[in-house]
């Protein structure tokens, strides 16, 4: 049974920001138990169907954030404080709007966000965001609930 879905979000031409897609290609290769994956890219909103398709219980969202912490860091961050202070705005929407949009079929939606060193236009990922992306994959596949990672304090 699927619990949830995640999506992910990012370019993996921006360097760092690459790191939601290199999740859903892990996923892809070795998947977490209860859980789907569908890669939003550079504009979720555009996978909305899909999401809503799959009529999943919760969706786990994840993209670069900077947070202000060292670099590969991952936290969940609030529904409240994503609009307000977290985000590197590479996508076509902002991702508050992405989640209210969630939200009108999805009743648990949990947005992760992962420190980036650097996003640049045809950048390299840093071995810091690849390494945490590698164990939130780790994490997932041995069944680690999202709610109880640590949180953005």
């Amino acid at each position: 049974m699927t619990r949830g879905l995640v999506l992910t979000v990012g370019n993996s031409l921006m360097g760092d920001d690459g790191a939601g897609p290199l999740l859903a290609e892990l996923l892809e290769a070795e998947p977490a138990e209860g859980w789907s994956v569908i890669d939003g890219g550079a504009t979720p909103e555009n996978v909305m169907h899909a999401v809503r398709a799959e009529a999943p219980e919760r969706v786990l969202l994840v993209d670069a954030a900077d947070m202000q912490l060292e670099p590969g860091a991952v936290r969940r961050i609030g529904e409240g404080d994503v609009a307000r202070q977290f985000l590197i705005n590479t996508h076509a929407i902002p991702l508050d709007v992405l989640i209210a949009s969630i939200r009108e079929t999805v009743p648990h939606v949990t947005f992760v966000g992962i420190q980036p060193v650097r996003v640049t236009f045809f950048g390299e990922m840093t071995p810091a965001v690849r390494a945490a992306v590698e164990d939130l994959h780790r994490r997932l596949v041995a069944g680690d609930e999202p709610d109880e990672w640590p949180a953005v304090t």
